[in-house]
């Protein structure tokens, strides 16, 4: 709900544009979302923190988490603070990347809660305290470069790509750490795929079409604009019509001479 919620509500309480097609791209945002929820992955039974870790020291996703972090510093150090005020997707991208690492963490701390309560000595377990902090440090992150971008760019075009972005970086986290795609059919990943995809042309139409006044009374007039664009006619024409304008019917035939 966070694309459509966030689109609504900026156009109802900070006065944004949102169009017939800004409409019909939040619809097809909540339609992807629910087939993509439908043919959701199940998640890989991890219960202790022990197997945890041995995920979480796996070679390829310790390789995912370096390549993360390198584009992470890139965007912040180099990327973000030149094309920042200009490019929406500099600070958004910083976003996403870091979720990768704060869904990791939930995930782990989940099962360090359940593990507390079941009598277990999570406190003591290293793993426990380095969840912690990373989540603080990924959450803390998000958030600065989450509102810098809603001081510059519009509300209704942030949550929408940064929802994409999230969850793109979420997808490929679960099916390197979890493997939550190896036990998929053919039709649930088909139909993973297919929603994802309805969520990115939704995004897409309520991005590109933002500025356009595109409603449901002055529809019909925005199509018969664009059937009678203008014809671009060249300078012979142009001049045959204003000579043949300038000669009445009963004045005689005049001479032009053009000099070079």
């Amino acid at each position: 709900f966070s694309v459509p919620c966030s689109a609504i509500l900026s156009s109802y309480l900070l006065g944004e544009r949102l169009n017939l097609l800004g409409k019909l791209g939040c619809m097809l945002s909540l339609v992807g979302s629910t087939v993509m929820v439908i043919h959701a992955p199940e998640d890989e039974e991890v219960t202790t923190l022990d197997e945890m870790l041995s995920k979480l020291k796996e070679p390829g996703f310790l390789t995912y988490a370096a390549i993360l972090l390198a584009v992470c510093f890139l965007l912040i150090f180099y990327l973000a603070p030149r094309y920042g005020q200009t490019n929406i997707l500099m600070y958004l991208t910083i976003c996403s990347v870091i979720g990768a690492f704060s869904v990791s963490s939930v995930k782990g701390l989940g099962i360090a809660i359940k593990g507390f309560f079941a009598g277990r000595p999570v406190l003591q377990h290293p793993l426990t305290w380095i969840l912690v902090i990373t989540l603080v440090a990924s959450i803390t992150t998000q958030i600065n470069y989450l509102n810098k971008s809603l001081d510059i760019f519009n509300t209704s075009l942030v949550f929408p790509i940064y929802y994409v972005l999230f969850t793109t970086i979420v997808i490929t986290t679960s099916i390197i750490l979890f493997k939550e795609w190896v036990t998929m059919t053919v039709v649930d990943i088909i139909g993973t795929v297919c929603g994802f995809l309805t969520i990115i042309l939704g995004v897409f139409l309520l991005h590109a079409f933002k500025d356009m006044d595109i409603g449901l009374g002055n529809l019909p007039q925005v199509l018969q604009n664009e059937q009678q664009a203008p014809v671009t006619r060249d300078d012979k024409n142009i001049l045959i019509e204003v000579d043949n304008s300038s000669i009445a019917p009963e004045d005689n035939p005049k001479v032009f001479m053009i000099y070079t």
